[in-house]
């Protein structure tokens, strides 16, 4: 056993003075006598004079004899001996609660801690905002249960602050945050920072080989030497070089880990990115897989835009699976580039493309509700399955019920018929509808080759033309006096053929940008003699964005047909206006000429014109707007006696578009037209 070694001065002090070299004893040996304890007086047969028993002999003496009743300790329960043996908590980790402290009721919640908070040293950094936005002192809304709780929001704001300066290029930044109490008890947190310098970037290398065309990574890396690091800016460049990459045809190019060496004394930070470029390749075949596939591989080559041979590029590769993606085919599809190693044209070498595909469930019903007033109420639903004669091969049913039209309709459509994009459609209908200025029974055929806009892909140009048949039983005017009418029957041939142009930046809820569409029907007429016409519509509609929140929308329409007199176009061939697509503050087809029961009976040329402001707040939006339009007997369009309306609608904006309400009234409204007329439906009203 070793002991203590007392520092050097304590041991002197306790250290017994020599009694030579002339000095004198600190206590005589008399006094010294004097001073000692006196003995006991020796008890007769005591050993005074004997040597102490050794230790071990002692303890035995101690221990109880045998035969006698030990009365020891009781037994300690393991589990208690466990609890014991655990260390005792740090002293300051252990609180009472106030309530407890003083006896009060230990369920009693305790009233919260109010605290201010206050962020200095942000000064010209601009951050202060951004810091504020993710605080945990500002999220905490200036109350906590204990002291302790606010301490540990203002450690996680001194954290955040160093972050968020870090990521801005003030690398030498420091925060620190601490707990102020007023008199009254109030706790301020007081984040303080200071941002040091700022750093800049210095030289920059990129590790990378040969590119076609040279110097493709450095281009493709938006970084100068003396734009401040920030972590945002130089994370958008490296993503940006992942993008590019992929686009000239080097399809597994990856991008490595940075490196950036600070120098505190130039506040400069040395940049250097390695880049493995991987081979340059070119397009092949496509491969395909999954358990339940929607169509083969040799449909997809027709969907693709590229041709093989091609240098690779992700955007062909990105428009390819959006294009699967619209077929609708798919619960999930994936397109991604496989490595052949094997050598193509110009030193690349060939890439295939491989689709895992999961088709999804291909029927669907659908429906739509309207009203009108006028026309009344409107309700259409279909059922459509997408692909029962693959690939892409649908048959849709579909009826038509209303207060004033029914009718049934089946078609077959082919999407991506021989070609991307191109559909064709043949149907039949069987409908019954009944307006104020014609009752007509129908029965038709159609067939149409087209390329339409999808919600996926809005393409600028349009197109589709085709041949319809139609058999017609129509009750007909035959003296506009006396409104006399009689039923007739039409046999018509129509060549209907349309072009369309858009260039507005979306297709159901426009905000910018303009569209035009032609549409030109050949038609002849069967009732008694033949009567040959062309019917001819053309739209255009414009739309303005004054703010993010306010759009002036316009359109106009003009509409002809000629070569054959009024009376020799079957009614619901004729031209009218009015209503929810035309003119508001009028029924549907309530313009243009009328008989003697002042019901219309349609003409063979229209104008009609709308301006439309629209203000958007949120998912909700408000419509002001004023229609004009005519309809004449005569086949070019008068731009005379113009009727107007003007109303207000309210719009509901959903993910496929917005919910429309609108209610318009006349302006100098005639005897037997509306007070007012009322609109519901999808979409805006152009």
């Amino acid at each position: 056993m070793s002991l203590p070694v007392l520092p050097p001065a304590l041991a002197q002090t306790s250290s017994a003075a020599p009694q030579g070299d002339g000095e004198e004893p600190i206590l005589p040996d008399d006094q010294f006598e004097a001073r000692l304890p006196k003995m006991e007086p020796k008890v007769e047969g005591s050993d005074t004079g004997a040597p102490l028993p050794s230790i071990d002999t002692w303890i035995d003496q101690q221990m109880p004899q045998a035969g006698a009743a030990a009365e020891l300790p009781p037994a300690i329960d393991p589990a208690e001996e466990q609890e014991l043996a655990q260390p005792l908590p740090p002293l300051d980790s252990v609180t009472v609660p106030a309530n407890v402290a003083n006896d009060a009721d230990p369920n009693a919640k305790m009233p919260d801690i109010r605290y201010a908070t206050s962020f200095e040293g942000f000064g010209k950094t601009g951050l202060e905002d951004e810091f504020r936005d993710a605080s945990a002192l500002i999220e905490g809304k200036g109350k906590a249960e204990t002291a302790a709780m606010v301490q540990a929001r203002a450690q996680e704001d001194e954290k955040l602050a160093v972050r968020l300066l870090y990521s801005e290029g003030y690398y030498d930044a420091t925060a620190l945050a601490s707990l102020d109490q007023a008199g009254d008890g109030t706790l301020k947190a007081i984040v303080s920072v200071t941002p040091g310098k700022r750093y800049k970037i210095g030289t920059i290398v990129v590790n990378a080989g040969a590119t076609v065309p040279p110097g493709l990574v450095r281009d493709s890396l938006p970084l100068k030497t003396g734009d401040y690091i920030v972590a945002a800016t130089v994370e958008g460049a490296e993503a940006n070089v992942a993008l590019k990459l992929p686009e000239n045809g080097y399809a597994f190019a990856s991008v490595g880990e940075r490196d950036i060496l600070l120098d505190a004394a130039t506040a400069t930070g040395d940049y250097t990115l390695p880049v493995d470029t991987g081979p340059r390749g070119t397009f092949r075949k496509i491969t395909t897989s999954g358990d339940k596939q929607a169509f083969g591989a040799d449909h997809m080559e027709v969907i693709r835009r590229y041709k093989p041979g091609q240098i690779y590029d992700s955007r062909k590769v990105d428009d390819l699976r959006k294009a699967l993606v619209a077929t609708g085919l798919f619960s999930s599809v994936a397109v991604d580039p496989v490595r052949t190693n094997e050598p193509g044209p110009d030193g690349t070498e060939y890439i295939d493309l491989h689709v895992e595909q999961e088709a999804g469930p291909p029927r669907t019903l659908a429906g739509e509700l309207g009203y009108g007033t006028g026309q009344g109420f409107r309700a259409e639903g279909t059922w459509t399955h997408r692909n029962l004669f693959p690939p892409e091969g649908a048959l849709i049913g579909g009826v038509v019920a209303g207060t004033q039209e029914q009718g049934v309709s089946g078609t077959f459509r082919r999407s991506n018929a021989g070609k991307r994009d191109r559909t064709f459609q043949a149907g039949a209908m069987l409908n019954h509808q009944k307006y104020d200025a014609y009752e007509a029974f129908t029965a038709g055929l159609n067939a149409s080759i087209s390329r339409a806009s999808t919600p996926i892909f809005q393409k600028r140009w349009t197109y589709s033309y085709g041949v319809e048949v139609l058999l017609s039983n129509e009750q007909t005017t035959v003296n506009e006096v006396t409104a006399a009418n009689k039923r007739l029957t039409y046999f018509i041939g129509a060549l209907p053929v349309q072009v369309g142009y858009d260039r507005s930046n979306d297709l159901l809820n426009p905000t910018s940008g303009f569209r035009a569409n032609l549409r030109v029907s050949p038609e002849a007429s069967l009732q008694g003699n033949v009567s040959p016409y062309v019917r001819g519509t053309f739209d255009l509609t414009g739309y303005y964005p004054v703010s993010d929140s306010l759009v002036i929308a316009a359109r106009t329409r003009l509409g002809t047909i000629s070569g054959v007199n009024r009376d020799d176009v079957a009614p619901s061939r004729r031209i009218y206006a009015g209503g929810g697509g035309s003119v508001r503050g009028y029924g549907y087809q309530e313009l243009g000429p009328k008989d003697g029961n002042n019901d219309p009976i349609g003409g063979r040329s229209v104008n009609e014109f709308a301006v439309e402001t629209r203000y958007r707040f949120g998912n909700y939006g408000v419509v002001a707007f004023v229609d004009a339009g005519q309809v004449y007997d005569s086949s070019i369009p008068q731009f005379s006696d113009m009727r107007y309306g003007v109303g207000l609608g309210g719009r509901f904006y959903t993910n496929f578009g917005p919910f429309r309400a609108d209610i318009a009234m006349p302006i100098n409204r005639q005897p037997g037209e509306s007070k007012f007329a009322l609109y519901i439906g999808i979409g805006q009203a152009f």
